[in-house]
């Protein structure tokens, strides 16, 4: 059924541009080798016929487009883009990752060890200076 409304549809499409292009314009298209044919068509000449003519095959070209869309739609339910593959092959997850906890955490305290750089309000001891006593470890900071 499709194949039929796809090539109704390009017989539609030629007969729509031959009658648009039989009608008389500022530069005569193709209606210049239609000459003899006015006085079939009466005193006015084709442009009422071709006028209504042209809205007709309009509107079967519109119909044959919405018929063709309905069928095309009815008959494949799957998309072009089900079948593509990332280039990685990576998978995509189904529904997005939730925390187990939504309760906020305290971060941890700061632990020091002896090779750690000193961080905030930490204190690590001087090393003994060349005269073998230590200097006095600065004072911790107070809070306000």
């Amino acid at each position: 059924m499709t194949s039929t409304l796809l090539i109704v549809q390009i017989v539609l499409a030629l007969a729509i541009t031959v009658a648009v292009l039989l009608q008389k314009s500022s530069s005569i298209g193709l209606g210049a080798y239609s000459g003899s044919n006015e006085s079939v068509f009466g005193a006015k000449g084709p442009t009422g016929f071709l006028a209504k003519l042209t809205f007709t095959l309009a509107f079967a070209f519109i119909v044959n487009t919405l018929a063709l869309g309905y069928l095309y739609t009815t008959a494949n339910t799957a998309s072009v883009a089900d079948s593509i593959v990332p280039a990685n092959n990576a998978a995509v997850p189904a529904a997005p990752i939730t925390p187990a906890s939504t309760t906020p955490t305290a971060p941890a305290a700061p632990t020091v060890t002896d090779n750690s750089v000193p961080t905030n309000n930490t204190v690590v001891p001087a090393a003994p200076t060349s005269e073998g006593t230590t200097p006095a470890a600065p004072a911790a900071p107070t809070a306000n």
